[in-house]
């Protein structure tokens, strides 16, 4: 398991890093970051937003092909009631102009999570943001929303149950690959490194079973405040780590 990694060579900071093929970052600190500005807790959300773009950029500039975000949970939806329909309409917001960002940073855009509760007019938005970006070149980023891995999880074995009761696949077929393919995630790879920004330390039920074998690296800054200098921090963190996947190498004896 496990995807290969990249060597940048671009300039003196970055020279020899190993470069991970897929990010996986959790965007917490939204709210902290507008109230330690004396802010509305949704001004942090659309700095937040705007954050993206930004790390999209620089992540892509620097050879890496796919950059998971976690945007909005399942369980987000316990937030307050104001709070949760600001943030659906700045993802309304965003994924319209998504089609011109992707446009012009060769993006492809890819929504994971369970689709049924987010409202007609931003699923369309996804589904032309998608179709609109499917041929673009460059970085992928995939935004988790209304996502959980545990419903994820529940949601691909009721899939295999199906089709295993209707014969479309044989007991002796459900192997790791197999399973993985029932998943939001199918035919991306798994994450080599998870960020998670403003100093908490927990994966908050996000993407557990992609994540097994991926690099953890935390950090005290809150996303909106998240640069371009951060995101090569934890890359030289996570060029420093040995990989094992479960075996023993010579360094590591």
């Amino acid at each position: 398991m496990g995807a290969p990694c990249l060597m940048l060579m671009s300039n003196d900071s970055t020279n020899n890093l190993k470069i991970p093929k897929h990010i996986a970052i959790i965007m917490d600190g939204n709210g902290r970051w507008a109230k330690s500005h004396g802010l509305p807790r949704n001004i942090g959300h659309v700095q937040g937003a705007k954050n993206v773009e930004n790390i999209c950029r620089v992540a892509g500039e620097m050879g890496i092909d796919y950059i998971t975000f976690y945007a909005f949970s399942s369980e987000n939806w316990k937030r307050p009631d104001a709070e949760v329909k600001k943030l659906m309409n700045l993802f309304v917001e965003y994924t319209k102009k998504a089609v011109k960002i992707c446009k012009k940073n060769n993006v492809r855009m890819l929504v994971i999570g369970d689709r049924n509760s987010l409202g007609d007019k931003l699923v369309e938005n996804i589904r032309i943001a998608e179709e609109s970006s499917k041929d673009n070149t460059g970085l992928t980023m995939i935004i988790a929303m209304n996502y959980g891995s545990r419903d994820e999880i529940v949601h691909a074995v009721n899939r295999i149950v199906e089709d295993r009761e209707t014969g479309r696949i044989e007991k002796n077929d459900i192997t790791e690959d197999m399973f993985s393919s029932y998943l939001y995630t199918a035919g991306i790879p798994d994450p080599d490194l998870l960020i998670r920004t403003s100093g908490e330390m927990r994966l908050s039920n996000y993407l557990l079973w992609q994540l097994s074998y991926a690099e953890l690296y935390f950090t005290d800054v809150p996303w909106p405040a998240f640069t371009s200098k951060d995101l090569e921090n934890a890359i030289k963190e996570y060029s420093r780590r040995d990989r094992r996947f479960g075996n023993i190498t010579e360094e590591s004896k």
